[in-house]
């Protein structure tokens, strides 16, 4: 049973990261998109797609705190090496991009057509966002992947 434990604290990292990726890629590049042609109405499709970008952005931002928190106590127990600052920029621009999403761009969304806001431009700046989220989460993802763990 103490294997189980050491492989678990070891791989945990991993997991997160995957589930960060897998969750950006379904929901985003497959869920949103099955929504808007399933729904014939684009105000029930918008609606639901917004709480599926609300879920995403809160992963986003969950999972690379979490990511975070495991490179800070690596590095205070002086097990990361220099590697794991290759992902700091990475994970902190991945949960500010969730945040902004989820505090900026969503609501400019939802309101646009009743404010004369550029939907066109705030889709594309949500989508923007969505892509960073993305790459920011394959990101850490190759790089827990690639990474063996000590012992």
């Amino acid at each position: 049973m103490p294997e189980l434990a050491q492989a678990w604290t070891q791989r945990w990292p991993l997991l997160v990261a995957a589930l960060w990726w897998g969750a950006v890629t379904a929901w985003s590049f497959g869920a949103v998109p099955l929504v808007f042609a399933h729904f014939n109405n684009p105000a029930v499709a918008g609606g639901f797609a917004a709480r599926l970008f609300q879920y995403q952005s809160w992963l986003s931002v969950v999972a690379a705190l979490l990511l975070l928190l495991w490179g800070r106590a690596q590095r205070g127990r002086g097990q990361a090496g220099d590697a794991s600052w290759a992902l700091l920029p990475w994970l902190l621009l991945g949960a500010l991009a969730g945040l902004v999403q989820e505090f900026g761009v969503a609501q400019r969304i939802l309101t646009a057509r009743q404010t004369g806001a550029s939907l066109a431009l705030w889709h594309s700046v949500g989508s923007a966002l969505v892509l960073l989220q993305w790459l920011c989460a394959l990101r850490a993802l190759w790089w827990f992947a690639g990474r063996r763990p000590p012992g």
